[in-house]
């Protein structure tokens, strides 16, 4: 099926819904921050760096986390994570160290160079944050921060549980049919 094949009125409607989707905005505003900090990670020094990486960056804790656990929190394969940890490793940003708890499991965790390369992107990001400060104003950035960190918190809070539909007046009485 080509382009030339859909129905204009319904692509129409996509890209209406797409623009008026909170989660597009989201997906979309993290895809663009997140290029930009990677490319200029890049052009200060480290071009092997990749979106890939940086997405798993945030799972991995101080003390080390098992690759299952990663490719679990990162929701991706262990084949996937077990890669972007090999590249990692060449790259001197992580090591994998003996698992206290289990002598046959390694733990991924931050080299010395890796930390100083999260230093640095975090950096990255709080100039990019600077510049869309002035771009938007203090007074919207804020209100921004404001509504994503109760948003965060909203996402983060357990779901409530599902609530059974009652029977219908037929099902409710043993022995009716």
């Amino acid at each position: 099926m080509s382009k030339h094949d859909l129905d204009p009125s319904d692509v129409a409607e996509l890209e209406r819904r797409k623009r008026a989707s909170l989660g597009q905005l989201l997906l979309r505003s993290a895809r663009l921050l997140d290029e930009r900090a990677v490319a200029r990670v890049a052009r200060g020094g480290a071009p092997g760096v990749r979106r890939a990486h940086t997405a798993l960056m945030p799972y991995i804790d101080l003390e080390g986390t098992r690759l299952t656990d990663l490719a679990e929190r990162a929701r991706v394969t262990k084949q996937a994570v077990g890669q972007l940890v090999e590249e990692l490793e060449a790259m001197g940003v992580v090591e994998r160290t003996p698992d206290p708890d289990d002598r046959r499991a390694k733990r991924v965790r931050f080299t010395p160079h890796g930390i100083k390369a999260l230093l640095h992107g975090l950096g990255v990001l709080q100039e990019l944050e600077e510049e869309l400060t002035r771009s938007l104003g203090e007074k919207q950035m804020a209100s921004l921060k404001k509504g994503l960190t109760a948003l965060l918190a909203a996402l983060e809070a357990p779901e409530p549980p599902e609530v059974p539909e009652p029977p219908a007046p037929d099902e409710a009485r043993p022995g009716r049919r």
